[in-house]
């Protein structure tokens, strides 16, 4: 391999790095193949050479800096999606800095290339009364409404990322003593989940139309295999659509399986479950990402400033005596 054989380098990086060595989720596999083929896009309109005549010299700072802006500006990406393309490529340039130390300069430019900052929005959930005229979109006469009430009363219930809930089997379901549903969630950790007794219900129910085999997707698709996410968020829009004349409040929201889970996280915060609970409930990886749940909802700040006391100082205004720090403050 010489140190510009760059698809030697890529091959070697997906299959020696990200395979055998982090043994890499397919999520995660998926994602970074995305980002290098819309690099590979770029750089046929760019430069005019097909993937497999790219060097890691054309892959500068500066190329890639453009590459960003492109999916930002000419593609629609946020900036979020960004970081994450962004990511996929440092992941690939530190691999090439371990791997061809002569490149380690100009992996140290693309390295330094730094995410981008954005604002970030007010988590969305739903109220009680959303979560009850969500849950009556759904025709309980019909087989595929009587999954989508399952499956909605479930990932509110459980807050299970729509990857999890469709990857359920009926042997990661437990309907006895403990109920409780099973999931190998991001970071490959495994999580139990209780149930409540009206989940149990609805899922027992649901249980017996299914096929007996203990590998069948517990929420299947017509055809009996497993939902593809896309396929999730399709029904939730659906029913929420559907529900929109009976609950004015959803007209304004976006309705996502996402939003489903921030729903879950909101129940439990608001019936004084600790953060730490929560955040080992949904799978975080640290306690620092269930303090967005604080933010949200304004009852809970109304209760806090509720128990402050007046601090009995009559209100003021500052006035600076220095001409210079009044020079300073009215900038």
């Amino acid at each position: 391999m010489t140190a510009a054989d760059f698809p030697a380098l890529l091959q070697s990086f997906f299959t020696d790095r990200l395979l055998r060595q982090r043994q890499a989720s397919p999520h995660t596999v998926a994602a970074y193949r995305a980002t290098f083929r819309l690099l590979f896009r770029f750089a046929a309109a760019r430069l005019g050479r097909a993937p497999s005549r790219l060097v890691i010299a054309d892959l500068d700072a500066a190329f890639l800096g453009e590459f960003l802006d492109h999916l930002e500006h000419e593609r629609g990406n946020s900036a979020r999606s960004r970081n994450a393309r962004l990511a996929a490529l440092h992941a690939f340039f530190r691999y090439v800095a371990l791997t061809e130390p002569t490149h380690a300069l100009h992996c140290q430019r693309v390295l330094a290339i730094p995410n981008k900052r954005f604002a970030r929005g007010i988590v969305e959930f739903l109220g009680d009364e959303e979560v009850e005229a969500l849950l009556s979109a759904p025709d309980p006469a019909t087989w595929i409404g009587r999954r989508d009430r399952a499956l909605l009363l479930v990932a509110i219930q459980t807050g299970l990322r729509v990857s999890e809930l469709t990857a359920l089997r009926r042997q990661d379901v437990a309907l006895g003593t403990g109920a409780h549903v099973r999931c190998h969630g991001k970071g490959r950790k495994l999580r139990c989940t209780p149930l409540r007794r009206d989940v149990v219900k609805v899922l027992e129910a649901w249980l017996r139309e299914r096929p007996p085999p203990l590998d069948t997707p517990v929420f299947a698709s017509s055809r009996g295999g497993r939902l593809s996410e896309d396929a999730v968020e399709r029904l939730v829009a659906k029913h929420t659509t559907a529900t929109q004349g009976r609950c004015p409040s959803l007209a304004g929201k976006r309705i996502t399986p996402h939003t489903l889970r921030h729903t879950a996280a909101m129940q439990l915060l608001r019936r004084g479950v600790d953060r730490t609970v929560i955040a080992l409930w949904l799978g975080h990886e640290s306690i620092e990402t269930t303090q967005i749940y604080l933010h949200a909802d304004l009852g809970l700040k109304e209760k806090a400033l509720a128990h402050a006391g007046s601090s009995g100082l009559a209100p003021g205004r500052y006035h600076p005596h220095d001409k210079l720090v009044a020079f300073l403050e009215g900038l």
